[in-house]
């Protein structure tokens, strides 16, 4: 199994969502996050002059799916996240070692 961090654009979310549902990736978590990348904020004027915001609000998707369905999520949140614009956001992998479902105390495949 593996675990998906996908750091999106706000406005990007419901597109992002509809198309893993549609795909039939139902479980997910989205926080609000602040961050920045290469572009390292944004600029704007102000009537005293130029102001930079450091770091930009994000939203984090988080998913835990079958190694065989990783390539699928991945393309699903680009496609759908991309605005071709810089702060796009990025996608990070990492393996999941184990999965327990609380309410039933299942592990692994049957709880993801």
């Amino acid at each position: 199994m593996k675990k998906i961090e996908a750091i999106i654009r706000e406005e990007r979310l419901n597109a992002v969502k509809a198309a893993l549902e549609e795909k039939s990736y139902f479980g997910m978590t989205v926080s609000e996050v602040s961050g920045r990348g290469k572009q390292k904020g944004i600029a704007l004027q102000w009537r005293v002059g130029e102001y930079r915001v450091d770091l930009l609000p994000k939203l984090k998707i988080e998913l835990v799916v079958l190694d065989d369905d990783v390539s699928a999520v991945i393309d699903a949140i680009v496609i759908n996240a991309r605005t071709g614009e810089t702060g796009d956001g990025k996608i990070f992998v990492m393996p999941v070692e184990t999965v327990v479902r609380v309410r039933t105390g299942d592990r692994n495949e049957s709880a993801v």
